[in-house]
This record gives structure tokens, sequence and C-alpha cells, in this order.
């Protein structure tokens, strides 16, 4: 491993239309081959003393999406987050405002709460009835007069850091770390457009996976492997072409649908785009888990069937009561993600949001997969609380994308630990998995970079 310094975290609206200019700060697809790969070496997914590093100098230190807004929107709401031996209580006070604390009691170190649930109108130790209040104000102490003088204000639960990004619940440990707004600059101003606080949390989905948590956020960081593992979406999505962009830590991948990739020698047919799109997202265009989507529906004078899918996927807005005439077809029909360092991967569509978070696991070689389903809902309509569920990675069934994604994960890992793999080797295309792991090094101190090429 390279020489390690004291760590010191550093701390447009796209259209969907394909471009061969890259906006500034950025590089796109295959526009400009490298001059040599980039290599990662794959230690840094299978070593222990490497996910050492990150528990002691990322995780504490790095903003992370912890719940929704939607678990914590009452006074008495209450949601706990883990990530490896770290955990955070996110409680919604008395006076409405939101908090963090450290998920511990001062006495003697016991979990204070564990998962979430609602109603709370004190923070209180089962072990030995320690209390406080919501705002982490020490209450009550049994038998108080055997500890001899306690003053309660030494005695504060931890506060942590919690802000929001749109209906997305966010935490640091770090009281000195930046804040939120700017660690996910420029994220919250580029899809501004999208009115994200108009998503509601309807599930996160956790799914335990054999593989390390940044093989499992590499899935989501690239659509090199479309053409591997979602060969069905060939035929209505252009894999090659999107935009591509990063940032000083976050990236940002603009996915048109209803066009053919490049990959297709021959292109598709519009009845071949149609019947690719219905089998991957149906539900868009009021279609959901049709084999068989018959023909393409009757078109409009001039009307392309990308202009087509965005049609309906407006009628299907329409019918639950979702206005989308603020948004123009290729904002409509395409998908919009985002890899925001370190671990999530927000993926917008116009009509809903997919937020991928992976956490680390008991060892180097597990992790957690947690999918939150979000859905564009009218203003003012009423919310209800978010279904949380773990789920077996054999019997899960998230959608035939994510289906297929977490089975390729379930083996990604073991070769990772084969003597003769010692480097990943990236292509321009996996722009967005270099950037974490330059991150990465600025984050746990490493210098000079492990990694080369470029």
């Amino acid at each position: 491993m390279s020489r390690i310094r004291d760590a010191a975290p550093g701390g447009p609206k796209y259209a969907g239309e394909v471009t061969d200019e890259a906006p500034v700060g950025s590089t796109i697809g295959d526009v400009s081959p490298r001059r040599t790969p980039v290599r990662v070496p794959a230690s840094r997914y299978i070593s222990t003393e490497w996910a050492q590093l990150e528990a002691e100098r990322l995780w504490p230190h790095v903003w992370q999406l912890a719940c929704t807004l939607d678990h914590v929107r009452e006074p008495g709401d209450w949601f706990e987050y883990t990530c490896g031996p770290l955990s955070v209580l996110i409680v919604r006070g008395d006076d409405s405002g939101l908090r963090a604390f450290q998920n511990v009691c001062l006495h003697r170190g016991n979990e204070l709460c564990s998962g979430s649930g609602t109603g709370m109108d004190e923070i209180r130790c089962v072990y030995h009835r320690w209390c406080w209040g919501l705002d982490g104000r020490l209450r009550e102490v049994p038998s108080r007069k055997g500890f001899g003088v306690l003053k309660n204000d030494e005695y504060m639960l931890n506060a942590v850091q919690v802000d929001t990004w749109g209906p997305l619940v966010f935490v640091n440990l770090d009281l000195s770390a930046e804040p939120l707004a700017d660690f996910l600059a420029p994220v919250v101003n580029e899809t501004a457009w999208l009115r994200t606080e108009e998503y509601a949390a309807r599930a996160i989905i956790t799914i335990p996976l054999p593989c390390n948590w940044k093989t499992g956020i590499d899935a989501f960081s690239e659509t090199y492997h479309v053409q591997g593992i979602h060969r069905q979406m060939i035929p209505s999505t252009d894999d090659v072409n999107g935009p591509q962009q990063v940032w000083e830590r976050h990236g940002r991948l603009g996915q048109p649908y209803g066009i053919p990739s490049p990959r297709l020698r021959d292109g598709a047919t519009d009845q071949e785009i149609w019947e690719s799109f219905v089998a991957t997202q149906g539900e868009r265009v009021g279609q959901p888990g049709r084999e068989d989507p018959g023909p393409v529906p009757e078109r409009r004078a001039g009307e392309s069937v990308r202009a087509l899918l965005a049609r309906l996927i407006r009628e299907q807005g329409a019918s639950a009561g979702i206005d989308l005439g603020a948004f123009d077809d290729a904002q409509i029909t395409d998908l919009h993600q985002y890899n925001c360092f370190p671990n999530i991967s927000p993926v917008f569509l116009v009509e809903s949001l997919a937020v991928v978070r992976t956490r680390p696991g008991g060892t180097p070689d597990d992790c957690l997969l947690d999918l939150f389903f979000l859905q564009r809902v009218a203003p003012g309509a009423p919310r209800s609380a978010p279904v949380d569920v773990t789920m077996d990675a054999e019997t899960a069934d998230v959608g035939t994308v994510f289906n297929q994604d977490i089975v390729n994960l379930q083996r990604a890992q073991r070769g990772l630990h084969q003597p003769g793999f010692t480097h990943l080797t990236l292509s321009r295309e996996e722009m967005r998995i270099e950037n974490l792991h330059r991150n990465l090094e600025r984050y746990l101190g490493i210098e000079p970079s492990d990694i080369t090429g470029g």
C-alpha cells in the first residue's frame, strides 16, 4: 500500500440530447480515448487493512444518506441509520426540528434505539433507564445520588450533523465537516429543475450481498455493462453516447431512451424499440409486466417513437394527478443519474426516483445494498410512512434491471481474490469509478496515488 499521510478530507439542467461537446469540467463517452487505461489496485476491494482505513477516515467524516423525510416527517418520528459499527439516531423533535445523535447511552455505552418508529416523546435507555429529551438534553438519571455530581450539560447526547436534499436526509458524524449543500455541489443546483421536493418515499429495500460496497456501487457507475447483463435494453437505450460529467466529488450520466444503441449494427425498428422499452420500464407507459406489448400504439402525424413515449408518460402522470407539462420530451423520456461520493447513486426519472446505496458489511467481501423507491406526488397530497424491508438476494424481485444487477453482484467479488488479478482496468466510459477512487485517496490520505494511467 502507498505511503499514508494524515487524512484531511477535501472538503445545467440536462435536457437529454446526445451531444458531441462536453460541458465544462467533463468528459463524455468515447469522444477522447485514454492514452493508457486507468488501473486501480484490486486490493482496495478485498483488503482488511483498506477497509479499516475506510472505517477510520471515511465513514466518520463524510456526508451519508440516512433515510428520507417521510421517515421522520412528524414530531416523535425516529430512524436509526447504521454504517458498519456506526449508528446514528435521527429524530423529529417536539418543536418539529430535525436532529441526529450518536446512538449511544452515555452511562455505559448501551445502544439507545434500534430500527425506526413514531410517537417518541423521550429517548430512554432500556438498560438502566437513563433518559434524554428529543433535543438531546439529559432529563433523568435513576438513583442519581449514587453518582455524585452529574452536570446535565456534560451529558448531552453526542450531536451529529443532519441536513436534507429534497426528500433525502443526510448525516455526518464530523461536526467540523462542511455543510451538506457545499459537499453535494453542484448536484443540488443541477437537479433543481426536477422539483425534487415532490418525490415521496414508498420503500427502502435492503439486500445483503457477498461483495464489497465499492463493487456494489461500481455497478451503478457506468453503462459499459448494459451490453452484457441488460441486453434487452439495447434496442431502446443509447448506452454509448449518453453525456457523462464528473466534478470534484460527484458525477452525472444522461441516459437517452427511445433510441437504439449504436452497438446494434443495423439499428432497431420502431417495433423493437417499443418492445424493449416496455420490457424494461413498461410501467412508465401503462404497460407493467407485459410480455407481449403488442404493436406500437397509434402515433400522431410526424410523431417518433421517442416522442410517443414522452406523451404516454405524460398521460400516465395526468391519470395520477401529476402535471408534467413543464418538462420537455427529452426530460420526460430520459434517465438522469448521479453518483454522489461515496456510496449513493440517485437515478431520476421525472415521475420517480430510485436511489442506490451500498454500505460496508462485516468483512470486505460483504455489503448491504439499499434501494430507495420514491414517486412524484401532487403538491399537497397526503404522504404515508415508507415500507422498509430486508430481502434475500436469491428471492428479491425489485424489477427486471435491478434483478439482473443483483444476480451479477453475487458473483462479482469472487474473481477479485484470484492471485493473478492485481488491478481493475478502467476505460473512459468508467470515469465515475475512477472519480470515486480519486476521492477515496483524499479521505484516506493515500499519497502518492496507487492509480496509474489515464
